[in-house]
C-alpha cells in the first residue's frame, strides 16, 4: 500500500513494529498528524470580496471565458500552481464537519457541485445562465478565499510564518480560475442521450409554436361563411385546453414519470391533428383545438421539467433557450408554410402537419431516458436512475455517480417543503397555501401575478392569432406581414437573450413596456390614416421587439430567480394556470374589439402596458441573489456554523480523488476512535 493510499484510508505503518494502525482525520489533512487544527470557517470578515480576475472573468461572454481559462490555466500550470515557496503534501478531498458534527467529505468541485444543484431550480429556462455562472464565480471565490486561509494556517503551523498580502492573491487568483474551469466544465460538455433528450422534447415546443399561428393564414378557406364567434371560438379552444394540460401534466409527471407523460402528450398532438385536419365542421376543429391546447399546456409544464432534471445545472439555462427558440421557430415555420398550403385544397394538409410532427417525434421515443430525479425520489437506491445519470453525464466511475446522486437527493430536499413540515412535526400543508401565507414573498407573488396578466393582455397573441385580420388593408398579402414579424420574433429572442446576461429584470420590464406602448400609440395613429401603412407595419415589429426583451421571457424567469427553490413549483404553477387564463380571453374576445374599436383596437393594449410600466416603477423589485458578491454573501451566511478540512484546490487538480471507499473507511476510523474514547471516559469514571 503506497504512503498516499495508506493515509486515505486511515491507516498508517507504525516504524516499531511494523504493523497497521488506524488514524483519525489528522492523518490525511495537509497538516498533518502532528499538527492540531479546528479547520477554517467562513465569515463575513474572512471571505469579502471577490478577485478582480473573476469579477473581469463574470462580464465577458461564455466562449471568450472559454478561452481565456484555457490560457490561464496553462500558464498556472507552467508555474506549477505554486504560490511562493508554499510546498505542502497535497491530499485530494476534502471535508466539512456540519454544526451538528456530522461530516461529509467532497471535492471543492463536488462542494460546487451541489451548492449549484441546491440553488437553481429543476427548470430549464431561458434567461437562468446569468444565475449560474453568477454562482458558479461565487462558489469559485469564496473556496478559493477558504483554501487561502487554511494554507496561510498551514504555513503558520510548519514555517512559522503566514503568508504576505501578495502571497495571498496570487493564490487566491489562481484558485479561483482553477476552481471556476473546473466548474464551468458542465456548460460545455454534452453527452448524446442529453442531445436527444433536447431534440424531443423541444420538437414539443415546436408543434406548440406551430399551433400558436397555424388558424391565421387558412382562416378564409377554412369552412368558408363561418362567423365571428365561431372562429374566435376555434382560436381560443386553444386556451381552453392549455390550462387543463397544465393541470394534468403535474398528474401525469407523478404517476407515470416525466417520459411517461411525454409520450401522453405527444399521443395528444397525433389525436388533436388528426381530427382538426379531417374536421367535417368547424365545431369539429374546435374540439380538435381543444385536444391540442391540452397538449400544448402540457408541453409548457412537462418540458421545463424533464429538460431541468435531466440536465446539470450550468446548462439549464442554455436548455431553456433551445425551447424558447423551438416555440419562436414553430410560429415562423406556421407562417412560411401557409404560403404553400393556405388554400381551399391544402388547409387540412396545413393542419395535419400537427400529427406528422408528433409522430415523427414518436419514433424516436426509444431514445428518450426517464428523469433520474423522479426515480430517484421513488427509490433513493434506483439503480436505473444511476445507470441513467451515468449515461447522461458520461461518467467512468461509480464513485462519480454516487456523488451525482447526492447531489440530486440533497436538491431534492432543499427545494421542498419536507424537512420543515418534518422538524415541526405539522400535517403538510399545499405549496400553494403555503406560498400565499408566507409575508416575505408576498410582494413577489403580486409581482408574478400582475406581470402574468400584462403577458397576455398587452395583445401579444392578438397579432400571433390574428394577424391576418390586422393586416388586412394594411399590407396587399396580409400573410407577408405575419410572416414578417414571425421572423422578426425569431431575431428578437436572439436579442433578448444577450440583453438578459446585462440588464437587470426590472429595467427589462420598464423598457419593454414602454416600448410596446409607444408602438401601440404609433399604429393607431398609423390605422388613423395620420402616417403610412409602411410606418404601421414598422410599429408592429418593434411592438414584437420588445415584448421579446421583457414582458415575453421574464415573468417567467422570476420565478425561477426570486423565489427559493421550496416555492418555484407553486409559483409556476399559479403563473401557467393565470397566463392560459388570460391567453383564452384574448384569443376569444380581440375580433370583437377589432370590430367594435377599428383602428383604435390596440388601445385597450396601450393602457395595460401604461399600467405595468407604472407598477415596474413603483414596486416591482430587482432580481435579488443574481450578482456573485450577492451571492457570495449568501454562501458565507448559509454555511457560517461550518468547519471546512483540507480545502485544497491545488491538489484537487493535481492527483486522483480516492475512491468511495477509502473514505467510507476513513470515516469508520473516526467513528471507532470517537467509540473508543466514549468507552475509555465511562469505564475510568466508573472505577473512581
Amino acid at each position: 500500500m503506497s504512503e498516499n493510499t495508506s493515509l486515505l484510508s486511515g491507516q498508517k505503518k507504525d516504524d516499531d513494529n511494523g504493523s497497521l494502525r488506524r488514524r483519525s482525520f489528522g492523518s490525511f489533512s495537509r497538516f498533518g498528524p502532528d499538527v492540531e487544527t479546528s479547520g477554517v470557517k467562513p465569515s463575513g470578515d474572512s471571505i469579502s470580496n471577490i478577485p478582480l480576475v473573476l469579477e473581469e472573468w463574470h462580464r465577458r461572454s461564455m466562449s471568450a471565458q472559454a478561452d481565456a481559462a484555457g490560457k490561464s490555466l496553462s500558464v498556472h500550470h507552467k508555474k506549477g500552481l505554486s504560490t511562493g515557496q508554499i510546498t505542502h503534501r497535497a491530499r485530494a478531498r476534502s471535508f466539512v464537519q456540519n454544526i451538528d458534527g456530522t461530516m461529509v467529505a467532497m471535492t471543492p468541485v463536488e462542494m460546487g457541485r451541489h451548492e449549484l444543484y441546491e440553488e437553481v431550480p429543476f427548470l430549464a429556462m431561458s434567461g437562468l445562465q446569468r444565475k449560474e455562472h453568477s454562482l458558479s464565480v461565487a462558489f469559485s471565490s469564496y473556496a478559493a478565499q477558504l483554501d487561502t486561509l487554511e494554507t496561510d494556517e498551514y504555513m503558520a503551523a510548519t514555517t512559522g510564518k503566514h503568508l504576505n498580502p501578495e502571497e495571498k492573491e496570487r493564490r487566491l487568483s489562481q484558485m479561483s480560475l482553477l476552481l471556476l474551469d473546473e466548474l464551468e466544465v458542465d456548460a460545455i460538455t454534452v453527452t448524446t442521450p442529453l442531445i436527444f433528450a433536447v431534440l424531443i422534447a423541444s420538437m414539443l415546443m415546436f408543434n406548440m409554436g406551430y399551433n400558436i399561428s397555424v388558424m391565421n393564414a387558412p382562416e378564409p378557406f377554412v369552412f368558408p361563411g363561418h362567423t365571428t364567434s365561431a372562429w374566435s371560438m376555434a382560436v381560443a379552444a386553444f386556451c381552453v385546453g392549455g390550462p387543463l394540460g397544465a393541470v394534468l401534466a403535474g398528474r401525469w409527471a407523478e404517476e407515470r414519470g416525466r417520459r411517461g407523460a411525454l409520450m401522453i402528450t405527444t399521443w395528444l398532438f397525433i389525436v388533436g391533428g388528426l381530427v382538426q385536419s379531417l374536421a367535417p365542421s368547424l365545431n369539429i376543429v374546435i374540439a380538435a383545438r381543444t385536444i391540442i391546447g391540452v397538449a400544448s399546456g402540457a408541453s409548457t409544464v412537462l418540458v421545463p421539467i424533464y429538460l431541468g432534471e435531466l440536465a446539470p445545472p450550468n446548462l439549464r439555462g442554455v436548455m431553456g433557450t433551445m425551447t424558447q427558440f423551438a416555440l419562436v421557430i414553430g410560429i415562423l415555420f406556421a407562417d412560411l408554410i401557409g404560403f404553400v398550403l393556405a388554400n381551399a385544397t391544402g388547409w387540412r394538409y396545413m393542419f395535419f402537419v400537427t400529427s406528422a410532427l408528433a409522430l415523427f417525434q414518436l419514433l424516436l421515443t426509444p431514445f428518450l431516458l426517464e428523469s433520474p430525479r423522479w426515480l430517484l425520489g421513488r427509490k433513493a437506491n434506483s439503480s436505473k436512475a444511476r445507470f441513467i445519470i451515468k449515461k447522461l453525464r458520461g461518467f467512468r466511475y461509480d464513485e462519480e455517480v454516487e456523488t451525482e446522486v447526492e447531489h440530486y437527493l440533497g436538491a431534492s430536499k432543499s427545494q421542498s417543503f419536507q424537512t420543515d413540515d418534518d422538524s415541526s412535526g405539522n400535517t403538510a400543508k399545499n405549496p400553494m397555501t403555503l406560498l400565499f401565507q408566507d409575508k416575505k414573498v408576498r410582494l413577489l407573488v403580486i409581482s408574478t401575478l400582475v406581470l402574468q396578466v400584462a403577458n397576455q393582455f398587452s395583445g401579444i397573441n392578438a397579432v400571433f392569432y390574428y394577424s391576418g385580420l390586422f393586416f388586412d388593408g394594411v399590407i396587399e398579402n396580409p400573410l407577408v406581414g405575419t410572416t414578417l414579424m414571425g421572423a422578426i420574433n425569431v431575431l428578437a429572442t436572439y436579442v433578448a437573450l444577450l440583453l438578459m446576461d446585462k440588464c437587470g429584470r426590472r429595467t427589462l420590464i420598464m423598457w419593454s413596456s414602454a416600448g410596446m406602448f409607444l408602438s401601440c400609440i404609433v399604429i393607431v395613429v398609423s390605422l388613423n390614416g395620420y402616417l403610412s401603412d409602411t410606418v404601421a407595419l414598422a410599429a408592429v415589429a418593434s411592438y414584437v421587439c420588445f415584448f421579446e426583451i421583457g414582458l415575453g421571457p421574464i415573468p417567467w424567469l422570476i420565478v425561477a430567480e426570486m423565489f427559493e427553490g421550496k416555492y418555484v413549483t407553486a409559483a409556476m404553477s399559479i403563473s401557467c394556470q393565470l397566463n392560459w387564463a388570460c391567453n383564452f380571453f384574448v384569443g376569444l374576445f380581440f375580433p370583437y374589439i377589432n370590430k367594435s374599436l377599428g383602428a383604435y383596437s390596440f388601445g385597450p393594449f396601450a393602457i395595460i402596458l401604461l399600467l405595468t410600466f407604472l407598477f415596474a416603477w413603483i414596486y416591482l423589485p430587482e432580481t435579488q441573489g443574481t450578482t456573485p458578491a450577492e451571492l457570495q454573501a449568501e454562501l458565507v451566511k448559509k454555511n457560517a456554523g461550518r468547519s471546512y478540512h483540507n480545502m485544497d484546490i491545488e491538489a484537487m487538480a493535481s492527483h486522483v480523488p480516492p475512491t468511495q471507499d477509502e473514505w467510507e473507511e476513513a470515516l469508520a476510523a473516526l467513528e471507532d476512535e470517537k467509540v473508543g474514547l466514549n468507552i475509555s471516559q465511562s469505564l475510568s469514571s466508573n472505577s473512581k
